[in-house]
């Protein structure tokens, strides 16, 4: 039996025990509280959180867009406002990756700072991001915008202040598009997720000491500049609002103007003049704007333009060849059908590729050939070889077609390679055509360009883009190498009339062997290999040089007769912006001669630099930067870095994308947080080179401070119950 007054003694001891390890108990719920700050069931429903490498989450930057567009002629200047808000309490980096026109000549940057609007400059583009870094390591808001792609840039955005908002302005150049009478203005909303093969290792390199290092060419060696992070529509509301305003001033009487994804205000300013804007005040960035228009009456034939900066002159020419309705008995075709059946494909896309494939096979002829090649991460061909398109087979081709369902990664090398094998490569019988149908949502774009200008062969490639979000680069630059056409399907309604008009250029080109000369200067013309032409396209050419005088003549064949147009250069219209287009589209010759070998990497990079320089846009060896020079962010104030979050492509299955082990939560309120990867560091940045030489590591622990304070609190526990047993032992 046990002594009452130590029964007594103990009792009246365990008190204090239980009172030290509560207040314990809430020391280390309130320090949990504090390093972890706000977390997913605090969040107010449709709100975005990052969590952060240490533990905890912070709220999500927001942005939004201003699209304010004015079309004059055959040019479009863009005025993209992009407003990025910070809803936490910290100090955030926001990184945005978004799209633009592929062919967009970016050259200009703004920062708007209160009543202060702070200028960028076009600079060499690891120049550029060393000045964005020593800003940002300031405190100084800046702004960086750099090309991942043609068509896929980032603007990053430093020191942006608890609850603030900053403001950039990028403007951009363009040229209008033009087929077939149809003029249009294409305003890409969203990057889709791309599928980025794994690299493929190649050698071992030994050293003396018999070590050695694996050499690997990554196909897509920038795979993390062009992954940001994606939002699951299942569980989130759509974010990166847009609004869109439109001044279309033709040039020429104005017929149909038609909105083909959103619904739009249509004022009328005149014949040739409207005015369009969105129906609703914005739309989500989940799907690109297509603008179309066409004349009230015959389409103009033949545009000149002329601009002159910097003592130079720049001149734009558009002519469209004559429609002849018979060039001459045409050949059958022997036409090879690729078709994307990849996870981004799933849903609407997948229903439109099929559609645009079967209409295809109904287009064949008796005399023409034919075979179908499927691919996703696998590949099938239905034939081992092009087979006469007799009913039979193109009975057992809708079947195949017919039964595709999207799933799986895509893996486009193995069926272009295996498109382009050519059995009939002597013959001259039938014309060799490829139709290539597919989103173009992939990574390794530029494996595939030499693929295609490697192998083409006497094969014409036509690109068919599906879907809300197509890789317009991807096909542009495919279709230039391919010598063939591309065509854009956004939705069900456009695959017959689409796809009608690519048969009918499919026939044979209108135009052949086009070539142009200044007749009485000299100066530098681009493109610098011309194109067959098509039903209904238009050549398009642009020179420079000093007193650009004489003529500008186009020669060609149509059929067996000879086609030749003179446009006198004193006759030009003043234009603007036509330099920039000239910049944009001499790279982009540069870049092709890369791809096909006749230039080399290192000194196309410094052909690229220098005309990007001196014209001053952005390219792939330059980028735009504009730096606030006031400091905001205090000393020793940490900066977390945030990718804002896209929308997913209007019309993709999430979890043909990304997996089925991405499930959608559960619980609505936690629903609403996506949790982004983030590239933080715990102590404040003192350098911009301590920045450049920072080496990402997988951030798998607790923050440094987090497991001080447990430490603390664990060891003061532990000195507390040693304590406590000592004096039971007194007793």
């Amino acid at each position: 039996m046990k002594n009452p007054a130590l029964a007594g003694c103990a009792q009246n001891r365990t008190h204090p025990t239980i009172i030290i390890i509560g207040v314990i108990a809430v020391l280390l719920f309130s320090a949990f509280s504090a390093l972890a700050g706000i977390g997913p069931n605090d969040m107010t429903t449709g709100s975005l959180l990052l969590k952060l490498n240490g533990g905890g989450f912070v709220e999500a930057p927001r942005q939004e867009s201003d699209y304010t567009v004015t079309i004059s002629g055959p040019t479009a200047r863009t005025i993209l406002t992009q407003r990025f808000t910070n809803p936490s309490d910290g100090w955030v980096e926001g990184v945005y990756v978004f799209p633009l026109p592929e062919g967009a000549a970016v050259d200009t940057l703004k920062i708007v700072a209160g009543n202060r609007v702070i200028v960028g400059a076009v600079k060499e583009k690891q120049l550029a991001k060393t000045i964005y870094l020593e800003a940002k390591a300031a405190g100084q808001t800046a702004s960086l915008v750099e090309q991942e792609r043609p068509n896929v840039f980032t603007n990053s955005v430093a020191n942006i202040g608890p609850h603030e908002f900053v403001v950039v302005q990028i403007e951009y150049q363009e040229a209008i598009q033009q087929t077939a009478g149809t003029y249009s203005l294409r305003l890409p909303l969203v990057v889709a997720p791309r599928y980025n093969p794994a690299p493929i290792v190649q050698t071992v390199d030994f050293k003396a000491d018999g070590t050695g290092v694996i050499k690997s060419n990554d196909p897509v060696p920038d795979r993390d500049r062009i992954e940001p992070p994606v939002l699951d529509p299942r569980s989130n509301l759509p974010v990166n609002p847009v609004s869109i305003s439109i001044a279309l001033n033709a040039g020429f009487v104005l017929g149909e103007v038609k909105s083909h994804h959103h619904a739009i205000r249509d004022d009328v300013k005149g014949e040739m003049s409207r005015t369009i804007s969105l129906a609703g005040n914005t739309i989500p960035a989940d799907k690109d704007f297509e603008l179309t228009w066409t004349a009230a009456g015959t389409a103009p034939q033949v545009g000149l333009f002329k601009e002159r900066i910097g003592g130079k002159d720049y001149l734009l020419a558009t002519v469209t060849p004559p429609t002849i309705s018979a060039i001459g008995k045409s050949l059958p075709r022997e036409s090879i059908f690729v078709i994307d059946n990849s996870g981004s494909m799933d849903g609407p896309s997948m229903v439109q590729a099929k559609d645009a494939l079967l209409l295809g096979l109904e287009k064949l002829k008796p005399e023409d050939r034919f075979n179908v090649i499927r691919f996703d991460d696998t590949m099938d061909m239905l034939f081992p070889t092009a087979v006469p398109a007799d009913a039979a087979n193109i009975g057992r081709a809708r079947q195949f077609v017919s039964a595709l369902t999207a799933n799986g990664g895509t893996e486009m090398i193995p069926p272009l390679k295996a498109s382009l094998v050519d059995d009939l490569v002597s013959a001259k019988t039938h014309l060799r055509q490829i139709v290539f149908i597919t989103d173009g949502a992939i990574g390794n774009e530029q494996e595939m360009f030499a693929t295609l200008s490697a192998s083409l062969g006497r094969s014409r490639v036509f690109m068919v883009g599906i879907g809300s979000a197509p890789n317009s680069y991807l096909m542009t630059r495919a279709a230039e190498l391919g010598r063939g056409t591309f065509t854009f399907i956004g939705d069900a309604t456009q695959v017959t009339a689409r796809m009608d008009a690519l048969f009918n250029k499919l026939g044979q080109p209108v135009v052949t062997n086009l070539s142009a000369e200044l007749t009485s200067a000299k100066g530098l013309l681009t493109p610098s290999q011309l194109p067959d032409l098509y039903a209904g396209e238009p050549v398009l050419m642009m020179a420079e040089g000093s007193g650009l005088s004489g003529d500008l003549v186009i020669n060609g064949q149509i059929g067996d007769a000879p086609w030749t147009v003179t446009l006198p250069v004193a006759a030009a219209t003043e234009g603007k912006g036509i330099s920039k287009l000239w910049a944009k589209r001499t790279i982009n010759d540069i870049e092709v001669a890369m791809t096909m070998g006749t230039l080399a990497p290192d000194a196309a990079n410094s052909q690229v630099l220098a005309v990007a320089l001196t014209h001053q846009i952005v390219s792939s060896q330059t980028s735009l930067i504009a730096v606030d020079t006031s400091p905001k962010r205090p000393p020793g104030m940490k900066l977390t870095r945030a990718e804002v979050p896209l929308n997913l492509p209007a019309g993709w299955n999430f979890e043909k994308v990304f997996g089925v082990d991405q499930p959608a939560p559960v619980n609505e309120r936690d629903a609403k947080a996506e949790f982004l990867q983030l590239a933080s560091t715990d102590q404040p940045i003192t350098s911009a080179q301590a920045l450049a030489d920072q080496v990402e590591l997988p951030q798998t622990a607790t923050s440094a401070g987090l497991f001080l304070i447990i430490s603390i609190l664990m060891m003061l526990l532990a000195a507390m119950m040693r304590l406590l047993g000592l004096r039971k032992v007194e007793v």
